[in-house]
């Protein structure tokens, strides 16, 4: 996030491609002229190769960043349960994930800019220090010179940032940090926040560079490049449309 003649502007991500039809992807569509980066499930924990190829195509026409958004290979939990795989086998999935999406990447003369990781994964990292080595192994000799999005000043940031990869912090519009930083488990009560009001107070904070509330009711500040709108919020839109007025109103640019 960068201030030019004291205006801001910050990236806005969202994961998109969770669906199974070709409508799910017209309803994300809808988000894309909000947004300047987008993270494309890898038939990994959501989506195939019609929904891949079709969010790519839509992603080129509103002239976004496009990420690739692999996690574990378990469709049936939506990649949300931990699956507790030797670190070979999980780097093997993504693997086959990412050889995926690129194909299809290059089939549309498309560029990759990003990866983020989805879910359990995402978090996992956080916590299994061999698990997140392994990845950045595998993304340092795979893709040394592609952004890697995740959670802002965790372990993953630290580990791939050992590795020179480039490391995008990011801090989630609709989701609930401990005092820690890390994110609250979806398990929790509040972990998602709800509220499109306190949504796009969050988000405002992180690309201010102000204290969040974390869910203590303590004051903590992630240092955030990029802010992610889930999209599989019920309310993305109707968050997407008042974030952009409050953005405009604030000075704050999308980019």
């Amino acid at each position: 996030m960068n201030k030019i003649n004291n205006a801001f502007t910050i990236d806005i991500n969202c994961d998109l491609g969770e669906g199974s039809t070709l409508l799910d992807g017209d309803n994300d569509a809808l988000l894309m002229p909000y947004l300047s980066s987008c993270n494309i499930a890898c038939c990994g924990h959501a989506g195939n190769t019609k929904t891949v190829d079709y969010a790519i195509k839509n992603a080129l026409q509103h002239q976004l960043k496009i990420g690739a958004h692999p996690g574990y290979p378990d469709q049936e939990n939506f990649g949300r349960n931990s699956l507790n795989l030797p670190a070979d086998e999980v780097v093997a999935s993504l693997r086959q994930q990412l050889e995926l999406f690129l194909s299809a990447v290059n089939e549309n003369n498309a560029t990759l800019n990003h990866i983020k990781l989805h879910g359990a994964l995402y978090n996992d990292v956080e916590k299994d220090c061999d698990l997140a080595n392994a990845i950045a192994v595998y993304l340092t000799e795979t893709f040394p010179n592609i952004n890697i999005y995740g959670l802002a000043q965790g372990l993953f940031q630290t580990v791939c940032e050992d590795k020179n990869l480039k490391f995008i912090p990011e801090g989630f519009i609709d989701r609930r940090y401990q005092t820690n930083g890390n994110l609250l488990p979806r398990t929790e009560a509040g972990a998602v926040i709800i509220q499109n009001n306190q949504c796009i107070q969050q988000a405002l904070a992180f690309a201010k560079k102000q204290s969040i509330v974390s869910s203590t009711g303590a004051l903590i500040s992630p240092k955030v490049e990029t802010i992610c709108l889930h999209g599989d919020n019920e309310n993305a839109l109707a968050i997407a449309r008042e974030l952009h007025h409050e953005f405009v109103n604030n000075g704050i640019s999308v980019g």
